[in-house]
């Protein structure tokens, strides 16, 4: 790996790059996504068929498009016994955390007649997007589906891209039965969130969309915003580390290179105050890549977006972390705790040299689904508040609105507004008889 001396100029060259990386940068493939769009709003599950057939080489109709329990029955045969048994582990820990996430409604009454509070609802139905094709991910499968149900969604929908033979990977839906999902549709790409945000014959609107996909989802699910919620643009895999002289380089080295084998555009960079170190990576990097299966997307995407810089004090390092607001942030130092407590931007952090990033995509339970592409800055991760909305109530006694209806009025006024004055001005009116009404 290349290895930089941090300076100014270096960290505004890195972020550049980075940005580079961005959803935004799309731009050459929005005209066919829209086009996908408007034909599956247009022809529902006409066009939705099409597309399944042209882009995924299978035959789906409105007979097969649901998976059946008899699917998922064979997929559980399929499944190797110990690896539903991980599922539900990790499972178990992915619903405990999300469970201390939860809110409830409240509400605050006062002697005066006034009432305000909080009604806290879950939303309705939600489509969750699983990518398919020649990988499955049953691990973001759970990620997805339980948040939404542990925030009490009512109906979730799941979809993914089929196989040529018109299957789903096995694994996929013993997961998505494990978590929760409601039924399971075979269609993929921007032809199935169309369908969720819009709704065709087999697949009902959703009001919000969940889920990583490729650049075509993501672009999709961009251009549907507003017909339904959606949430997040995710971009490439990220991995910084922060390191001293106490990190063990060979740990360092391995975790880096966990997210550059996600594809070419994966970001892995290491920030240390330690020259020495520094070294020591690059070597055990190089000795790692010859051992591993994904080597050649590795090295690509260590050439890309693959960096080492050396900074002159923690201090610098830690301004770097807070600039770049990395998905994934590891903190291997002599006092961990100590630099978690100055970071400010970062998806997840990982504290000490035996909280490798893995074991949060996996097991530990926080949601893997973070933000990107520096948007961590004002983004959180995936959690059960993606799946809730927020009524404010409010109730007033006559009582109390007498007191301050007058304050009401004049603020109305000043803003040139007449009729919100008049609407609190007519319950003060007097009758004819010189009583209120």
């Amino acid at each position: 790996m290349r290895i930089l001396h941090l300076d100014k100029d270096t960290k505004q060259n890195l972020l550049d790059e980075l940005l580079k990386r961005s959803p935004n940068h799309y731009g050459k493939y929005e005209q066919s996504v829209n086009e996908i769009l408007k034909e599956v709003k247009l022809r529902r599950d006409a066009a939705l068929f099409e597309y399944t057939k042209k882009f995924d080489g299978a035959q789906i109709n409105a007979s097969n498009i649901r998976v059946t329990k008899e699917e998922i029955e064979e997929a559980y045969r399929l499944t190797d016994d110990s690896l539903v048994a991980v599922i539900r582990k990790a499972l178990h820990n992915i619903r405990i955390y999300h469970e201390k996430q939860r809110q409830t409604s409240w509400f605050d009454s006062r002697p005066d007649g006034t009432v305000l509070g909080q009604k806290v609802t879950p939303l309705q139905r939600v489509g969750v997007y699983v990518p398919g094709g020649k990988a499955a991910y049953p691990s973001s499968v759970l990620m997805n589906i339980l948040p939404a149900k542990v925030a009490g969604v009512d109906e979730i929908v799941m979809v993914t891209p089929p196989g040529k033979d018109g299957k789903v990977a096995s694994t996929t839906l013993v997961a998505a039965r494990e978590a929760g999902a409601d039924v399971i549709y075979k269609a993929g790409g921007a032809q199935a969130v169309a369908a969720l945000a819009y709704g065709t014959e087999s697949i009902p609107k959703v009001d919000k969309i969940v889920g990583p996909g490729n650049i075509f989802v993501a672009l999709a699910k961009k251009a549907v915003y507003g017909h339904v919620s959606i949430d997040a643009i995710a971009g490439p895999s990220e991995i910084l580390v922060i390191a001293d002289e106490t990190a063990n380089p060979r740990y360092v080295a391995a975790d880096l290179l966990s997210q550059a084998e996600h594809d070419e555009l994966a970001s892995a960079i290491l920030v240390t105050t330690s020259r020495e170190l520094a070294e020591k990576v690059s070597r055990e990097t190089e000795q790692f890549i010859a051992q591993l299966e994904r080597s050649e997307i590795i090295r690509k995407s260590l050439d890309n977006y693959g960096y080492i810089l050396v900074a002159d004090t923690m201090e610098d390092a830690i301004d770097t972390a807070n600039e770049i607001a990395s998905e994934h942030l590891e903190i291997q130092t002599q006092n961990p705790y100590e630099v978690m407590t100055k970071i400010r931007n970062a998806g997840a952090i990982f504290i000490g040299e035996y909280s490798s990033e893995p074991l949060g995509d996996y097991f530990a339970g926080p949601n893997h689904v973070l933000p990107t592409n520096g948007t961590a800055k004002f983004f959180s991760p995936l959690s059960v508040d993606d799946f809730i909305k927020k009524s404010s109530i409010i109730a007033y006694s006559k009582d109390a609105l007498a007191d301050i209806h007058e304050d009401i009025e004049y603020f109305a006024q000043a803003e040139r507004l007449g009729a919100h004055a008049n609407s609190i001005r007519v319950r003060f009116e007097e009758d004819e008889g010189g009583r209120r009404r």
